[in-house]
């Protein structure tokens, strides 16, 4: 028989995409308010791999990640996503999303991301929210899996990401304070 144990804290990871790059301040801000301090904050990235989002959002779409320096329990990634919805709509207007907020975290050996949409490799958690393992890390880096959405499979994206990870594991080393979000 398998015991259960406490979960090993993760580092939560928000994307944030738009096509008007001065809302992501302003986000930023509410995030940091949420969810604590970022550590790390990517450079900007393309986000073109897709055309679905350009009628609601325009174009050209970019990118921005934010690694936060909070380590969170991984059993809260749905609540974590359920906000950052409430988010989006609070920075939308007329009705239409501006920014795009996509959750996640890192762990050693993976790299998970929140969905309210159900797939075959997607694991149901609460709230009408999934799991997409979306990364796994294995052979001493990331590793693209058949679903891996194309702008998380790029070189840029995986190189940052290994950066984040590098950063998660010092802070699991050093016993970096895992700390309570705002409810």
């Amino acid at each position: 028989m398998s015991r259960p144990l406490p979960s090993v804290p993760v580092k939560l990871i928000i994307g944030v995409f738009t096509a008007d790059r001065s809302r992501v301040p302003v986000v930023a801000e509410a995030l940091a308010d949420r969810f604590g301090r970022p550590d790390m904050v990517s450079p900007w990235f393309a986000f073109d791999e897709t055309v679905y989002y350009r009628r609601e959002m325009g174009f050209p779409l970019v990118r921005r990640i934010f690694a936060f320096e909070r380590l969170i329990d991984p059993g809260r990634l749905a609540d974590i996503k359920m906000a950052t919805n409430a988010m989006e709509i609070a920075h939308g207007d007329g009705g239409k999303r501006r920014v795009n907020i996509d959750p996640g975290y890192l762990a050693r050996s993976r790299f998970v991301l929140a969905t309210g949409k159900d797939f075959a490799h997607r694991i149901y958690l609460d709230h009408g929210i999934y799991a997409d393992l979306t990364l796994i890390y294995a052979q001493g880096g990331f590793q693209r899996l058949p679903w891996t959405y194309p702008d998380y499979g790029g070189p840029s994206m995986m190189n940052y990401l290994e950066k984040v990870r590098r950063k998660y594991l010092n802070d699991l080393k050093t016993g970096h304070p895992a700390e309570e979000m705002k409810p």
